[in-house]
């Protein structure tokens, strides 16, 4: 199990995303170039997107070989497909559409104007992960190389809110979520122990808006009341932060610069 988490703070959202896209380029490739494949799970939200607009704007993003990439998603807002909500759709708008991927390896979360309720929905996505997890996965996912996660200003991560049964589950891999405290009120979601099967788990906040919930789950807070601070990987846990997010963090995490 990966030891305390990394961060790095960047001086904007702007910095961030583009550092983190070169980042992701390098785990991709160093991937691939050890294995043949890499697989990478998505995050929705402005600091996931952003990121995913900044690697379509990058120059290395050719350095890639895109058909050999598997793209899952952490969570899913249940709306039908093409639904400019879902995170689906906001990703393939800001890269998917302009990279040459293999349509069999992306893998979007159901949508709900499909075949299934999202308790099914969420069965079948947890069957579509088992399928591809490899014997030396040891588990019901496969071993992700980085899973990305946004982090609610609540500390939510995926769609894991605070005290919601779902950020309890440890036996499944993916669940419906109902009642979520922002709209949509019904999502799919990875669960805490699908997460934590990753080799990286990178948590992404910027703005002072997320400043709080940074703080709180970097301190030790529990992950039923702070689902961030249940999120780990099991080599690296990185948070990438912007200055603004990074503002209330204790200064034994992130001292603070001297002018």
């Amino acid at each position: 199990m990966t030891g305390a988490p990394q961060l790095v703070v960047h001086r904007d959202k702007e910095l961030m995303a583009r550092a983190a896209a070169a980042r992701l380029i390098t785990k991709i490739v160093d991937a691939q170039s050890a294995r043949g494949y890499a697989s990478v799970v998505l995050t929705g939200g402005r600091n996931g997107n952003g990121l995913l607009a900044a690697l379509a704007a990058s120059p290395a993003r050719d350095a890639v070989d895109w058909s050999r990439l598997d793209l899952w998603w952490g969570d899913e807002r249940f709306l039908p497909d093409g639904d400019p909500e879902r995170n689906h759709t906001q990703a393939r708008a800001a890269l998917l559409d302009a990279v040459p991927l293999n349509p069999a390896r992306v893998h979007p979360m159901p949508a709900s104007d499909g075949p299934y309720e999202v308790e099914a929905a969420a069965e079948v996505y947890a069957a579509e992960l088992a399928a591809a997890a490899r014997p030396e996965d040891h588990g019901q996912v496969p071993a992700f190389d980085v899973l990305m996660l946004g982090v609610g200003p609540d500390t939510h991560v995926a769609s894991l809110f605070p005290e919601h049964p779902a950020v309890r589950e440890t036996e499944r891999s993916v669940v419906g979520v109902h009642g979520a405290p922002k709209p949509p009120p019904t999502r799919i979601s990875l669960t805490l122990p699908a997460i934590r099967a990753a080799r990286e788990v990178w948590l992404l906040a910027a703005g002072e808006d997320k400043a709080g919930a940074a703080a709180i789950a970097l301190s030790g807070a529990g992950e039923v009341q702070a689902p961030a601070a249940g999120a780990r990987g099991r080599s690296r846990t990185l948070w990438l932060l912007d200055a603004a997010a990074a503002a209330q963090l204790p200064p034994e995490l992130y001292p603070p610069a001297v002018a």
